[in-house]
């Protein structure tokens, strides 16, 4: 692998990770490229192999994993696995950019302890449960059930935020998006002393 930055955005859902990391790939001086995960769950509506997810059936996931061929991964429910392809990595190494991922905080973390100093890892997170709660309502694409199983999720979540290198508040999404593209741009531009 060579020497390029990893950039991790982790956080609840409905905190804004992906509106940021989205901004962050258009800022064409960060020199970014999205890491697109692997998953077993069935693609759903009009999602692409190897643009939304690299998709796998459960036996080519468990394969992968036996192989040690995955940075990090991990079995949501049963049978059903999300991980980072260690190709997925050195592909966009090879491209001479830095690789920007939208993780779960597990992954998040995992790919920090992996390469220490070559890794950002950033907390996103909302202002509050309660607001938290309203951005996914306001989705409007789960049921009550789920919203509240995606809360649940995202206090455990939230006790993680300070093993994190940075915390973004996100209250104000141009303020967030300021700070997370100075961030970035300070962590690329620092040298890497890793080796």
């Amino acid at each position: 692998m060579i020497d390029g930055k990893l950039i991790v955005f982790s956080a609840p859902s409905g905190s804004g990770k992906t509106t940021i990391v989205r901004h962050l790939l258009k800022q064409g001086a960060l020199n970014l490229e999205f890491s697109i995960s692997a998953t077993s769950r069935v693609k759903r509506g009009d999602e692409v192999n190897a643009k939304d997810y690299y998709f796998l059936t459960a036996k080519e996931f468990k394969t992968k994993i036996k192989n040690e061929e995955f940075l990090e991964w991990e079995e949501v429910y049963r049978d059903n696995f999300y991980g980072t392809l260690k190709t997925e990595v050195e592909r966009i190494w090879a491209l001479g950019k830095h690789v920007i991922f939208d993780i779960d905080v597990s992954g998040g973390l995992r790919i920090k302890r992996k390469f220490p100093k070559q890794t950002l890892a950033v907390f996103v997170k909302p202002p509050s449960i309660d607001e938290l709660k309203i951005r996914l309502k306001k989705r409007k694409t789960e049921s009550d059930g789920k919203i509240n199983m995606r809360i649940a999720k995202a206090s455990a979540e939230l006790a993680t935020a300070p093993l994190f290198d940075v915390i973004i508040e996100n209250d104000h999404l141009e303020k967030a998006l300021k700070e997370a593209n100075s961030l970035v741009s300070d962590f690329i531009n620092k040298p890497s002393d890793y080796k």
